[in-house]
């Protein structure tokens, strides 16, 4: 059987992925309450592989730097997260990582994701890494998207729109829940609109 592949993402209310320069997006530090942090410790258990582009990869890397700083970084799931097998889908990051199990797959992400589908029997997946999962989602290999909400508006320092440029799907509601009364998780199947 074909592994799902999971693209899961964290959200302003409108849209964005992150914040630009100078912006103080908030939206998963200081909002992450004890639901939410064990949903998320739950969700990266068991067997799984982690799928990150170079941009996230290296976003990541940098962040978990700073975690003698800023201890809050390095919650319980981030660990888990961090020390999941994974492949990092570049053509310019080269080993060794700063990863515990991470491999480099050079080439398209959709080649690397539709023979990681085909060899591996572990579910997929990818937590950020907009333009490549953007991508996958147009080449049918997205399976389930999982959009987590949180309780912010970024409407002048949003950056990177989740979905911007993305093709139009329609989206197959599986799961939604509310977390710590704020945050709301969502959690989609989509198929490409005809």
């Amino acid at each position: 059987m074909t592994p799902t592949y999971t693209f899961d993402v964290f959200s302003s209310l409108d849209g964005f992925g992150s914040y630009g320069e100078g912006g103080d997006w908030g939206g998963y530090w200081g909002k992450q309450g004890p639901e939410l942090l064990e949903r998320r410790l739950a969700q990266y258990d068991g067997e799984q592989r982690l799928v990150l582009g170079a941009n996230t990869y290296r976003q990541f890397v940098q962040l978990l730097s700073t975690s003698d700083q800023q201890p809050e970084v390095l919650d319980p799931w981030v660990t888990r997260m961090r020390n999941l097998p994974t492949t990092v889908v570049s053509g310019t990051v080269e080993e060794p990582l700063e990863w515990p199990d991470a491999t480099v797959a050079s080439g398209d992400a959709v080649d690397v994701v539709r023979r990681l589908k085909e060899q591996s029997d572990a579910p997929l997946r990818s937590h950020g890494s907009l333009s490549m999962n953007r991508a996958l989602m147009a080449a049918g290999l997205v399976d389930r998207v999982q959009v987590t909400v949180f309780p912010v508006l970024t409407g002048r320092t949003g950056a990177e729109p989740i979905f911007a440029g993305a093709a139009d799907f329609d989206l197959e509601l599986l799961e939604s829940t509310t977390l710590d009364g704020r945050t709301q998780e969502l959690v989609y199947r989509p198929t490409l609109h005809r």
